[in-house]
């Protein structure tokens, strides 16, 4: 009988500390579930950078003058019309980026910022020379002319470099 309870006893004590341990187990796998969850949702300064690189290097595509000719263009338009509607679209695409400029180096928003100008500049100064009855296509056509005459007149290209080398320093 002695013996039975000594069994009993064992057993019983076994059965205790494996449910003990597994409950543990339960709970440490709840809390890394937990903090798993709370770090994804948690601010990463890093990720909202590279978003805003991301972004610029979009809104640098948007308003290089060929891509937003080819956007923006509409048949019958006058020269006029046109170079408003460029102008304004750039400014449009800026606008709705301008808070990029929090996650971003102040050279890199300069250098988005620069383009903007300078686009709506060349937009303005071929404009300016041409006849006041030019149409938006031959307008159209001169700005692309002359982006094609002299490739580095557009910083285009340039400020695309420089945010996607700034966005690689921050993946280092």
């Amino acid at each position: 009988m002695v013996g039975a309870l000594v069994i009993a006893a064992l057993l019983g004590g076994t059965l205790a500390y494996i449910f003990w341990r597994e409950r543990n187990k339960a709970r440490k796998a709840e809390a890394a579930v937990a903090q798993a969850s709370a770090q994804a949702g948690a601010f990463n300064p890093v990720q909202l950078q590279l978003q805003a690189y991301e972004r610029l290097i979009l809104l640098c595509e948007r308003i290089a003058l060929p891509n937003l000719i080819s956007r923006v263009n509409q048949p019958g338009v006058s020269g006029k019309d046109m170079q408003m509607m460029l102008t304004h679209t750039i400014r449009q695409e800026f606008e709705h980026n301008i808070t990029q400029q929090l996650y971003v180096s102040t050279e890199a928003w300069e250098a988005v910022r620069n383009l903007k100008e300078q686009n709506i500049h060349i937009i303005n100064q071929v404009s300016s020379i041409l006849p006041a009855d030019v149409s938006g296509a031959d307008l159209n056509r001169q700005l692309l002319e002359m982006l094609a005459l002299n490739p580095k007149a557009s910083l285009h290209g340039v400020v695309a470099e420089v945010l996607s080398f700034e966005a690689k320093k921050l993946i280092r």
